[in-house]
């Protein structure tokens, strides 16, 4: 029988407010900052909006940032082939030669900007910290708010798939009764929010942050979601308990540190903690090193294009239903305007260092009294039975593990599938 999982095996292991500054003028500050080393985008400051106001955003590289990229693209220095055949080894040279090809010769970052910038972007102070979020309200009256949070290595492009099935469902199949507002925050050193400049922003601080943010926005009642890092932040929610939040839901439930064990596991429970088992002795290198050494890790993605590249695109491989293919399922283009977030932005380390302050910590099961929906995919990277979720949270009121598709990724490997989930997960709460 596999050892349980504990939390000691894993250490061993490795709207409504007023909108202020104009887009225009918010674009010709930033232009208009000094450039800095290290600073996003593309070495452009971008100043922090006065405490308590919402600022409107958009993006806009200057083409030398662009160039740079291109540049240090052509002068790669790549390793050797793999000894192993596959992906035992990590990414397989092949398929990173290939990707970082196309990223140097034929992928369009401004068709990218394109479509973020034709949504509403907004920047806002909160704790002191510059944090960049979507905000697209429905046509719909009485549409149920909802904030949704990505992971590592994803970003709010994992969710630009989702938005219009969620605010206007009626252009999508759907009916008026299942329309969201939705709200996408950058998490705190990744993309286009502010880099914490001292430890601290763990967990429970982003959770307090996500309210406020809420709350900023004009909603008295909302619905949260997440996966990945989005999970460990709407958990966390869900134990503050704020006055607005209504349910959550997770595709990642975080039911592993330790498992909620009571007496000789089932089948179920034992397969689960022999994926557990699997993904902390043979798929959690990068947590560790990003949880002891983000800083010294940050060296190497920061510098190199590549190396950024094949960092991210062996999850995206690994960690979705793609049996290894990660260009078939997501394209290449959606692949590398994920890496470029990265890239351009600068925020390999400020975005690793999230593990140093919670992973070992706050990332953990909670027991929540909120109502609780959680969806497993066929291809997360544990699929917990649901007896976990049972006995930690006191009011589940949605499971769902029979989904034909998705991994890790879900909004973004499944994004019909996900809408779905969301849909029948909430109905009951409008």
């Amino acid at each position: 029988m596999t050892k349980p999982f504990t939390r000691r095996t894993m250490l061993l292991a490795t709207g409504a407010a007023t909108l202020t500054v104009p887009a225009a003028a918010a674009a010709q500050a930033a232009a208009a900052a000094p450039p800095a080393p290290g600073q996003q985008p593309g070495g452009i400051a971008l100043p922090a909006p006065p405490p308590g106001e919402i600022v409107p955003f958009r993006v806009h590289l200057p083409q030398s940032a662009i160039d740079d990229l291109r540049a240090r693209l052509a002068a790669t220095r790549l390793p050797d082939r793999e000894t192993d055949a596959g992906w035992a080894q990590g990414a397989p040279l092949s398929r990173v030669r290939d990707l970082i090809g196309y990223w140097q010769d034929r992928y369009d970052w401004r068709r990218f900007e394109r479509q973020l910038n034709s949504l509403p972007q907004f920047r806002t102070t909160i704790d002191g910290l510059a944090f960049y979020f979507i905000h697209v309200r429905s046509r719909h009256l009485g549409a149920l708010p909802v904030i949704l949070t990505h992971g590592w290595p994803g970003s709010v492009r994992e969710f630009l798939d989702v938005i219009g099935p969620l605010t206007d469902p009626v252009a999508y199949g759907g009916t008026a009764s299942d329309a969201f507002d939705v709200v996408i925050p950058a998490l705190p050193g990744f993309s286009f929010s502010g880099k914490p400049a001292e430890t601290g922003w763990r967990l429970p601080r982003i959770a307090a942050a996500w309210n406020t943010l809420m709350t900023r926005l004009g909603y008295s009642r909302y619905v949260a979601q997440g996966g990945d890092w989005g999970a460990g932040v709407t958990t966390w929610m869900a134990r503050q308990r704020p006055a607005g939040l209504a349910a959550i839901h997770l595709n990642l439930p975080v039911l592993f540190a330790p498992p909620p064990l009571d007496g000789t596991p089932t089948p179920a429970e034992q397969e689960a903690l022999t994926q557990l088992n699997t993904f902390f002795t043979d798929g959690s290198a990068y947590a560790s090193l990003q949880g002891t050494r983000p800083q010294t890790i940050g060296y190497d993605l920061a510098d190199s294009p590549a190396g950024q590249a094949a960092w991210i695109y062996e999850k995206l491989g690994e960690w979705s239903d793609s049996n290894l293919d990660p260009d078939r399922l997501f394209g290449r283009d959606r692949i590398l305007d994920d890496i470029s977030l990265y890239w351009f932005t600068d925020t390999a380390a400020s975005s690793g260092r999230l593990y140093a302050e919670s992973f070992f910590t706050d990332f953990r099961t909670l027991h929540l009294d909120v109502p609780v929906g959680v969806s497993v995919f066929p291809r997360e990277i544990y699929r917990p039975p649901k007896i976990w979720a049972e006995r930690t949270y006191s009011h589940l009121f949605y499971w769902n593990d029979t989904i034909p598709r998705g991994g890790h990724f879900a909004a973004f490997e499944q994004p019909g599938l996900f809408v779905t989930e969301l849909r029948n997960c909430f109905r009951a709460l409008r």
